[in-house]
Order: C-alpha cells, then sequence, then structure tokens
C-alpha cells in the first residue's frame, strides 16, 4: 500500500488499492456498517498511517520479526520480506508494467528487485532442502543476513518514496523504469 500512496500516477486512487486486495473488486458486506467499518479502517487507518511515510523524518520501518533460528522460519522471514518487497514496487508501478519514476526511485526500485529475489531464493532453497539436518549456526548467520538487507530495503523504500513525493510536488520529468525480472 506503500507504494501506492509514494505512486507518481495520478489515476491511484485509495478505493482501487483496497479493492485489488481482494482482487479487484471489493467483498460483499452485510450491511452498509460492515463496511463502512471495513473501508474505514484501511483507508482512515492503514492508508493514513502509511502516509506519514512520505515525511522525510518519518522513515518507513518493516515490522520486526522475532523468530527462533529454525529453516523455517528463516524461508518464512526471507518469503516475507520478499513479498513487502514487491508489494512496495507493484503499488508504485499502480498494476503497470513500467512506470515514470525520478532516477533515485528508479535506481531503489532495481535495489528493492534485487533485494526481493535473494529474499525469495532464500526461501525457495528452505523449501527444496525441507527435511535436511538444520545447520543452527549457518541459520544464525543467514539471518543477520537478511536483517542487514531489511535495512538496506527500508532504505531504498524510504527514498523512491521521498523521490517520487518530491517529483509530484515539483512535477520533475521520470524516467520509465521496468519491474525488474523475478530471477
Amino acid at each position: 500500500m506503500l507504494g501506492a500512496i509514494a505512486s507518481p500516477d495520478p489515476d491511484v486512487k485509495p478505493m482501487n488499492v483496497i479493492a485489488s486486495f481482494w482482487g479487484g473488486a471489493l467483498p460483499e458486506f452485510d450491511s452498509i456498517d460492515d463496511a463502512n467499518e471495513l473501508l474505514g479502517a484501511l483507508v482512515m487507518g492503514l492508508w493514513n498511517q502509511l502516509s506519514v511515510h512520505q515525511d522525510p523524518k518519518m522513515p518507513f520501518k518493516a515490522m520486526a520479526v522475532p523468530m527462533e533460528p529454525t529453516a523455517a522460519n528463516l524461508g518464512n522471514f526471507g518469503n516475507v520480506r520478499g513479498q513487502e518487497a514487491e508489494g512496495f514496487v507493484e503499488g508504485l508501478f499502480n498494476g503497470a508494467e513500467q512506470a515514470d519514476l525520478p532516477e533515485r526511485a528508479h535506481e531503489a526500485i532495481t535495489h528493492l528487485g534485487e533485494i526481493r529475489a535473494m529474499m525469495l531464493s532464500v526461501a525457495d532453497l528452505i523449501e527444496r532442502t525441507a527435511g535436511e539436518p538444520e545447520d543452527r549456526d549457518q541459520i544464525k548467520e543467514t539471518i543477520k543476513h537478511l536483517r542487514t538487507m531489511t535495512q538496506i530495503m527500508e532504505t531504498e523504500i524510504h527514498a523512491a518514496v521521498l523521490s517520487c513525493v518530491r517529483a509530484r510536488t515539483q512535477g520533475l520529468p521520470g524516467l520509465t523504469a521496468p519491474w525488474p525480472t523475478r530471477h
């Protein structure tokens, strides 16, 4: 959702983004009050909470994931962070294959694509080696590396958000950036 908030695409609408959570159409509700409650929580709550990250002094921070050093937890961690990077970029692109982005946002998207690929590769490796003996020391070390990549991911997301906000407010020309291919 943060990617959509930062998107330079003037056609991004909160209701369309929220509908995308259900495949593009809002679910049916039993009553108008139920609809208002959920949509109010998502628009007035989550959307507005994430909007604060457009302020240079309020960088995005991924939710901490405390965990025991197990292969399953490591795989889940890689999968979650990979999906977060992917979701940010998808929101920024507003469903398009490419987007006009300022140069710094373009660089950030390239880095986020690399981070996404590495995170999802860890998850894939864990899935392919399920049932094999676990090396707890290696898992602990890999978790440390993923936490470092998470910090880089946060920095790149923040840079992309600020770059797009600056471009939107100043009307700066952007670059056309393709969505990096998943490896």
